[in-house]
């Protein structure tokens, strides 16, 4: 709906964010790590670039998470019987989904040798 007032449409963003974090263990799953996240780096309070870093690693995490929700929501919808194309589709969100992990991998894997260092 165009033309929504901005305090309209930021209800909509929170509404959406509180549907995913009710439905989606693996969405749970993703803000613990990042509670997680938060503490060793309150902790250990690296210079900026590493917050700056790791912030937009979780970031990319949670926005895949949140685009493969969405998918699989409209698609379970649209077509709630089995399709090996409506599968390939989830199965490339969930491969996004593992790509940013991945990347959050090493990044904190960076920080910690860099940290050893």
């Amino acid at each position: 709906m165009k033309g929504q007032s901005f305090i309209k449409r930021l209800g909509f963003a929170l509404h959406g964010l509180r549907l995913a974090v009710a439905r989606e263990r693996s969405l749970r799953t993703h803000l613990l790590a990042a509670t997680a996240l938060l503490a060793v780096l309150l902790a250990t309070r690296p210079a900026p670039l590493w917050w700056a870093l790791l912030a937009l690693t979780v970031g990319l995490v949670l926005v895949a998470e949140l685009f493969n929700s969405a998918l699989e929501t409209l698609l379970d919808h649209l077509h709630p019987d089995q399709h090996p194309e409506i599968g390939a589709a989830k199965d490339i969100a969930a491969g996004a989904v593992l790509v940013a992990c991945a990347v959050a991998v090493l990044a904190g894997a960076a920080f910690l040798l860099d940290g050893l260092a």
